[in-house]
């Protein structure tokens, strides 16, 4: 009979689909040894000092008994490492005779979070190669089917033909040839599932390889100190290495929550730490600085002042860049100049950074000496530096290095409030509540974003300006719909008087207030102010009279802003509301004409 070769030739078919359908396992070599590096000293960071640009490490550095010169390897240091900036501080019968930075090469990343992903990575790639000989095995199988399907129609037609078909084994074989195409087709479909999966897990992998500080990185990098443990001193000790690292900085952010009138402001002074050093401090004590880390012992030398003199076109302008920078512009070169000097120091290129030092300084006294004012500016201001302080966090704490911010707590204060109200209608229908606060801690509150909370409700941000200890700051805590005001021009009036044009314009303020207890308002409004003699613009009266606050006089008043300070009585509305009433005269030539207002601050 014909049934047992195709029996046969059926058996070694599924044979081979099981032994395509089975995992694959690759032999594995073992890598070849790598010389081991002699060990690292035992090390461990204790202190971090975060700069607003790079930080300071501290490392405590074992030192194992003995005595005379003894060599310490420490590392592996972060790829952020500064390597110009390591020095180490002996103590007590240790000296330090050198401090150096070396680097050699590794077959793997340093880190074990990259290796750890690479191996990740490795695995699933290996993986998939496993998986496409499969694929491609279950597809030869499914060619060998059809084959098969062809030799067993050609047998069953020459059966047929000769009056031998059995009935039984020709569904017996069908349904074979049916069930292993089906579990072939659905061996497939898993393996190409399986490769997908894989396929995004190595591309999350990879987009997580990118996120870390440096990326991969198959340096190592050692910090090499020379002790000499002179006289007695046999037993172990400590040594401490420094060293900067870039990659890591800080901000302030602030949250400050007021309650009933009653109760005192809360401020949580916050730090949003940066750190993607690519090392975790863990348990450090913790400083948060705004100085400059300077590594330099010595003043810089002060060079010579040049003038350089140049003519002018005979379009009255003038070819030298310098010579048209206004004093704001001069400034901010000055403050590039200083930053590239703060980098040439730190890579221990102190000729370079006397030279930017030296021009950062010619800039200035350009713009003192030389250069145009800009109008309604105040360069020196803008640009000026905050001062520079430290926080020494009261707990040890623990920051990883990753790509988003860490906040840590510096303080957390409470400050009297003395509140009041603010509107501002010719900008916006709104009143906000204001508190007064005065900065009694121990801390200078430096710049930064502040969220602002009534009890548990959020109610706006803010940006909280350079306070110093001792010094009175305003905080707002967001609109209150309780107190209603409203601005209206009554009437206008147009005549000439002699050669001059007389503009009059009438304003009232109407002020309604629902609340259940009295309320101090600032109310501001403004008049033109005009930047030549040809426009005369005068207050004619107003009711109430203008607030006599020494700094509004001095400071806003003569910009021809106006501030009414005003007590509003509690339940105020309708017929009983409180008005302001102001009225102001424009004076101009007949043949002058007013073009459009623009603000400035």
């Amino acid at each position: 009979m014909m049934w047992k070769p195709m029996i046969a030739l059926a058996s070694i078919l599924t044979a081979a689909t099981l032994a395509g359908a089975a995992p694959a396992t690759a032999p594995t070599t073992a890598p070849a040894d790598v010389p081991a590096a002699p060990p690292p000293a035992d090390s461990k960071v204790v202190a971090v000092t975060v700069y607003q640009g790079d930080a300071l490490v501290t490392r405590q550095v074992q030192v194992k008994e003995g005595q005379g010169l003894m060599e310490l390897v420490v590392g592996p240091l972060p790829p952020t490492t500064i390597d110009s900036s390591l020095y180490t501080e002996g103590t007590d019968g240790i000296r330090i005779l050198t401090t150096r930075f070396r680097t050699r090469a590794v077959k793997e990343d340093t880190r074990a979070e990259v290796r750890a992903k690479e191996e990740q990575i490795h695995r699933l790639t290996a993986e998939n190669s496993q998986i496409q000989k499969q694929i491609e095995v279950a597809g030869q199988n499914v060619l060998l089917l059809g084959k098969l399907e062809n030799f067993t129609s050609a047998t069953l037609l020459t059966l047929t033909d000769k009056g031998l078909l059995n009935s039984e084994n020709t569904m017996k074989l069908a349904n074979f040839i049916m069930d292993t195409r089906g579990t072939l087709g659905k061996s497939q479909v898993d393996l190409q599932q399986q490769v997908q999966a894989n396929t995004e897990s190595i591309a999350f992998l990879q987009r997580q390889l990118s996120e870390l500080a440096a990326g991969a990185d198959r340096t190592e990098r050692e910090a090499v100190i020379v002790v000499d443990k002179a006289g007695a001193a046999q037993a172990a000790g400590k040594v401490r290495l420094n060293y900067l690292v870039s990659a890591a900085g800080w901000e302030p952010q602030y949250k400050l929550r007021a309650g009933t009138e009653k109760d005192p402001v809360t401020v949580e002074y916050l730090a949003a730490i940066q750190q993607q050093s690519g090392e975790d401090w863990t348990g450090v004590d913790l400083v948060l600085s705004t100085a400059q880390p300077m590594l330099n012992a010595a003043p810089p030398d002060l060079s010579a002042l040049d003038v350089d003199v140049s003519r002018l076109a005979a379009n009255g302008n003038n070819d030298n860049p310098q010579a048209v920078m206004n004093k704001l512009q001069s400034y901010q070169a000055a403050q590039n100049y200083r930053r590239q000097a703060q980098q040439e120091l730190l890579g221990n290129n102190a000729e370079i950074a006397q030279g930017s030092l030296n021009s950062a300084a010619a800039s200035e006294q350009y713009a003192e000496l030389l250069a145009k004012e800009t109008p309604g500016e105040t360069p020196a201001q803008n640009v000026r530096e905050g001062p520079s302080v430290a926080y020494h966090l009261e707990h040890k704490l623990t920051v990883p290095t990753r790509s988003d911010q860490q906040f840590v707590e510096i303080a957390r204060l409470e400050m009297d409030p003395t509140y009041f109200y603010k509107s501002v209608p010719v900008l916006s229908q709104h009143v906000y509540r204001l508190a007064e606060l005065t900065n009694k801690s121990k801390y200078v509150l430096l710049p930064g974003e502040a969220t602002m909370y009534v009890g548990t409700d959020f109610v706006g941000r803010m940006r909280l300006p350079l306070v110093a200890i001792g010094e009175e700051f305003v905080a707002g805590f967001g609109i209150d719909p309780q107190i209603q005001v409203e601005r209206q021009l009554v009437s206008k009036n147009h005549a000439i008087q002699g050669g001059n044009q007389v503009q009059t314009y009438d304003y009232r303020i109407r002020i309604s207030s629902f609340k259940a207890n009295d309320v101090t308002l600032q109310v501001w409004d403004r008049l033109p102010h005009p930047e030549t003699d040809a426009v005369a613009v005068e207050l004619v009266k107003s009711m109430p009279e203008l607030s006599q606050d020494p700094d509004y006089q001095r400071n806003d008043r003569p910009r021809n802003l106006l501030r009414w300070d005003m007590s509003v009585k509690a339940n105020t509305s309708g017929a009983n509301a409180s008005a302001i009433t102001y009225e102001f005269k424009l004076q101009y030539a007949k043949d002058v004409s007013i073009g459009n207002f623009k603000a400035k601050r």
